[in-house]
This record gives structure tokens, sequence and C-alpha cells, in this order.
């Protein structure tokens, strides 16, 4: 287990998520790298673990990392964890991988409860294509800018969010994406764990007044792709470009309806 980084995953919040494999690795390794010490302390009591921590988090990774590579490469190992679910997914530790990459330090994941991914699987949006943007900027600009640039997105979009900060964001939503389909996931795997399916209009209207509380996740529709339409001279340009690659004008004019949606009549009556 020498000069390894272990990413290692740790329950949302029901404590019966935590893989045999996680308590195998946090036992194991030389010492862990935690978000907050005392969180993860409560958790490596829970299971019986007693491991050396150091704290790694937002104002410090820089530093950390340094330190936290320099003894993986004297020959020691090391596990990451966050307060909660994956490490290195929106979370400090993202910098630490990078510089294990450029240091060439072996990184194995221990896979582990995730609230993006459990968030989109209870929200009842299409789960085919997707993407996970985070929290949103309180700066206004920065916040501005980012919802702009979703806005012609077609995958569900999935955010977290801080219940004091939820009635702007559902106001938002509303603004700049007018009604769409939007599940409000909350407190994931604990007592009260919620999933609102609603829309943005109804979400402005009914959830805006502070009283949802806990850790939240936001699954957003995305934008539905307009059909194109066609009108009987597409439908009949169509046909003659066919024609003129040597299509028969029966055959032209069936392959235009079946691209156009006009009638087949319509269109072979205007070819000949």
């Amino acid at each position: 287990m020498d000069n390894i980084l272990y990413v290692v995953g740790t329950p949302i919040g029901n404590l019966g998520d935590m893989s045999p494999r996680a308590v195998e690795i946090l036992s194991s390794v030389d010492f862990i790298a935690a978000e907050d010490t005392r969180v993860t302390l409560k958790l490596l009591n829970h299971f019986g673990i007693k491991k050396p921590m150091v704290s790694y988090f937002e104002h410090n990774k820089f530093q950390r990392g340094e330190i936290i590579t320099n003894r993986i490469l004297a020959g020691e190992s090391c596990a990451i964890v966050t307060d909660a679910g994956m490490p290195c997914i929106s979370d400090p530790g993202e910098l630490l991988i990078k510089q294990c990459g450029d240091k060439g330090i072996k990184t194995v994941v221990v896979p582990g409860p995730s609230a993006v991914i459990s968030a989109l699987a209870v929200s009842g949006l299409d789960t085919g294509r997707f993407c996970f943007e985070g929290f949103l900027s309180v700066n206004k600009k920065s916040r501005k800018d980012h919802l702009i640039s979703l806005l012609n997105e077609t995958r569900t979009m999935i955010f977290y969010e801080a219940p004091h900060k939820l009635p702007n964001t559902l106001s938002d939503f509303f603004e700049y994406f007018g009604d769409r389909k939007l599940s409000i996931v909350r407190e994931i795997t604990k007592v009260h764990e919620e999933v609102i399916r609603t829309t943005t209009k109804e979400a402005k209207e009914n959830y805006t007044d502070g009283s949802i509380k806990g850790e939240i996740v936001l699954v957003l529709e995305g934008k539905k792709e307009e059909a194109e339409t066609h009108t009987l001279d597409d439908a009949v340009k169509i046909a003659k470009e066919l024609i003129a690659k040597g299509e028969k004008p029966t055959d032209a004019a069936k392959e235009s309806a079946k691209i156009t949606g006009i009638k087949k009549n319509d269109i072979y009556r205007e070819i000949i």
C-alpha cells in the first residue's frame, strides 16, 4: 500500500452506506487527509479506526498538498476523504489529484455514495445525458454568466445549493430558464430525505419562503430541442435535389415526405 493516494467515498448521511472496502482502506493507510478532522473523527470512531489525520481544505490545499505528496513519495500511503460523499468532486481534493499526477503518484478510487448521482437517480428526469454544475456563484456577474451559458443546455443539469441561498436560486431558475421540470432533492440518505418533483414556476411560487432545510441538490430539466418545421417549398427543394442525384420523382417525393413531414402527393404535384 506504499506510495498511493486512495480517494475514499464516505456516507452522505447514513453510516450504513460505508463500504467494507472503505473501512479496510482507512484502517490500512498510514494517514488520512480530511476536509474537517472533527467530522472524520466521528466516522473513524464509529468503525473503530485509529489513524493520524491532517486537515486538507480550501484555504490550505496548496501547502498541505505539497506536504501530503511528499510524505507519499517518502513511502507512506494516504486516504483522502471529504465530510460526506465522494472527495474531489466540487471539492478541494481536485487539486491534490492533479499534484499527484504531476509527481507520478498512483491514485486509487474507493467508490462511495455520491449526492450528484443519487439525486439524479430519484429525480424522475432524463438520466441518459446530464451535466454537473456545482454551486452557483454568489457574485452577481459570475452567477449571471453561468446561468446564461446554460440557456441552451439540453442535458439534465445538477446543482448543489445551500438552504439559505435556495430562494434566490429558484427565482433565478424561473427567470432564466422559464417553466421547466425541477426536482428538489434534500437530505439524501438521512431521516428526512425528500424528493420534491415540481417545476421552476411552482418552485418559485411555493418554495422561496425559506422553509426547505438541509443539504440540497437541484435537478433541472434541460432545454427541449424544438422540432424543425418545413414548408412545402423546403420539401420540393429536397425532392428536386434527390431527383438531380438520380432518384425517380415518386421516390424523391416519398423520401422528402419522410424528412419534412409534408404530404407526398403535395410534393409530387409540385415537382412534375
